[in-house]
């Protein structure tokens, strides 16, 4: 098992935002959070990536080691890696900037030439912009940034939170062709929390449904987009 979360509880003060909720992560696999907007999802994503701490009955183990208490540096540095909500690159960088920032602090060695030229032949217009600011960029071309810096350093599993916000639909379906590839043709693990529902069901091996904090359903993605009540609930079919 690539991630394991075993009964996470996430309280800002005096509200309970995420309730013993645990789910886990097969090296390989896309695997979604779906829900609505205050469900917990991000909470969940910064729990992860240490930005929030958890319960004292929570634990969060990746690779086998237990990494709870871990900070967020030394997360990153075993191969946890995030696509924030929004993109939220650097606007007063250059796009080629933008991309090392991904590898700063890293211990192990990254051979750049060689990943660069494998992101700019899975994302060419990053190369055609290289030297462009950042906020000169569309919304979706910002948003490839971001997922192009996560993966400059090889991560082991890329967490992405949200990434259909604020997109235009047919950009929506450009960014979620790209996860699905990144997994199917490169193996790259990957854990979405998403509000659009049938985007993500559509292109993950498998999925939890996130309602108030609560785990309220799981299972395969296939079958969960024929449930009639995700269908109703979530699809608005």
């Amino acid at each position: 098992m690539l991630l394991q979360v075993n009964d996470l509880n996430i309280s800002y003060k005096e509200v309970r935002a995420v309730h013993g909720v645990s789910f886990s992560i097969e090296e390989g696999e896309l695997v979604s959070i779906i829900g609505a907007n205050g469900a917990g999802k991000t909470s969940i994503l910064n729990a992860l990536i240490g930005l929030v701490p958890c319960g004292r009955q929570s634990s969060i183990f990746f690779s086998g080691k237990d990494i709870t208490s871990l900070p967020s540096h030394e997360r990153a540095r075993k191969g946890i890696r995030i696509v924030p909500e929004r993109a939220r690159v650097f606007p007063r960088l250059t796009v080629y900037e933008n991309l090392l920032t991904g590898i700063y602090g890293l211990r192990a060695k990254v051979d750049l030439k060689e990943r660069l030229e494998w992101l700019y032949g899975f994302f060419p217009v990053l190369e055609e912009r290289r030297e462009q600011y950042s906020h000169t960029l569309s919304g979706g071309e910002q948003q490839q940034l971001a997922i192009a810096r996560a993966l400059i350093s090889e991560p082991k599993v890329l967490l992405v939170d949200e990434i259909s916000m604020g997109l235009m639909p047919l950009l929506v379906e450009k960014v979620f062709e790209i996860l699905g590839d990144l997994n199917r043709k490169f193996g790259i693990t990957i854990l979405i929390v998403e509000q659009n529902a049938l985007a993500s069901l559509r292109i993950s091996n498998r999925a939890y449904v996130l309602e108030a904090g609560r785990i309220v359903m799981k299972g395969n993605a296939s079958m969960l987009i024929q449930d009639k009540r995700i269908r109703e609930a979530y699809l608005g079919i």
